[in-house]
């Protein structure tokens, strides 16, 4: 099959490779819609992954083609989108059912083979079977569209609140809308620039800031951070009304260094701060992967609607190097497998 396997950090082939063997419990995704996330990013130009070489990719979805068990062979010829996290099952966390914060997790594209191929191999417990009306690339995207819902669901009740979203990625957009969805009375976001102000009002957002400074003079009881830099972080703080929930979301490019000043305003102002990083999934039980699926169903957002890119499987370094250079303006990014 041909897939695109990271041998060392900025080198990323799209070469033939052998199709995935697939063990007991596990079944083989024929790839048809797989998303570039901004990890993806720095984990091929920056950091990394796990161990090489590697094919990344962890926003997935397809049709199962091959089950490692007799009685999984029902999951053939399905429809699916791809929880990433695998869990030990063995952790204490595990045991409590916060799958995604377990202690010794595995992961898809980062710590083992992902979705930038024509196949890859799951865990079954890993399948969410995807309705026949909503689409590959709909699909692809539940799993930052959930890593959104719980960062809102993070922040406690939300109805009736002010939220300000800081960062206009994926993540940031989804958030506006989720915290709409969940009766927010006012959502604003603040960006960088203006290239994504009419996607954020075609999210619902009251206000659109293109600079953190302006911002600063609206401040909300909920302040999601999206970004994950250390401007970013400041500015939620600051941003926070007294008594305010700020929600850190965004992952980190490096260090993060907050000055006096910005530490007092959390004592200061009793400030809650909660962190996030994934999503609830419990299988065919409600979670975050559920209500994302249900919501899709029936209307109340329109997934694609973020999409701002598509490129072929044959064109992803395309992609990822338009993302990675910032040639253009962009939201979410996919990558559509014809296999």
């Amino acid at each position: 099959m041909k897939a695109y396997v990271l041998h060392g950090i900025g080198d990323l082939r799209y070469e033939e490779v052998p199709s995935p063997v697939c063990p007991p419990g596990w079944a083989i995704v024929r790839v048809k819609a797989a998303g570039i996330c901004s990890s993806d990013i720095s984990r091929i130009y920056l950091n990394g992954t796990y161990h090489f070489p590697t094919i990344p990719g962890h926003e997935i979805s397809g049709v199962v083609c091959h089950a490692g068990d007799a009685e999984d062979a029902v999951w053939i010829g399905r429809r699916v989108s791809v929880f990433p996290l695998i869990p030990c099952r063995k952790c204490s966390q595990c045991a409590a059912g916060h799958y995604e914060m377990c202690e010794h997790y595995d992961y898809i594209g980062s710590r083992r083979d992902g979705g930038f191929a024509e196949k890859v191999v799951v865990p079954v417990w890993n399948l969410m079977e995807l309705p026949d009306e909503i689409s590959f690339l709909s699909g692809a995207m539940f799993e930052p569209l959930a890593v959104a819902l719980h960062a809102v669901k993070t922040a406690g009740e939300i109805r009736g609140t002010s939220v300000t979203i800081i960062g206009t990625g994926i993540i940031g957009m989804a958030a506006a809308k989720w915290a709409l969805l969940r009766g927010a009375a006012s959502v604003q976001m603040v960006g960088r620039g203006e290239g994504k102000k009419l996607l954020a009002e075609r999210m619902g957002v009251s206000k659109y800031f293109s600079d953190s400074e302006t911002a600063l003079e609206h401040m909300s009881d909920i302040v999601i951070e999206a970004v994950g830099s250390t401007e970013a972080i400041e500015a939620a703080l600051r941003m926070a009304s007294p008594g305010g929930r700020v929600v850190l979301a965004g992952n980190p490019g490096g260090d993060i260094n907050l000055k006096k000043e910005i530490y007092w305003r959390i004592l200061r102002k009793q400030l809650r701060i909660y962190g996030t990083w994934n999503s609830s999934y419990y299988g065919d039980s409600i979670s975050d992967w559920t209500e994302v699926a249900e919501t899709l169903l029936c209307g109340e957002f329109d997934a694609e609607g973020l999409v701002t890119h598509i490129f072929p499987q044959e064109k992803i370094l395309d992609g990822l190097r338009m993302m990675a250079e910032k040639k253009e303006t962009y939201c979410k990014v996919m990558t559509e497998w014809r296999v």
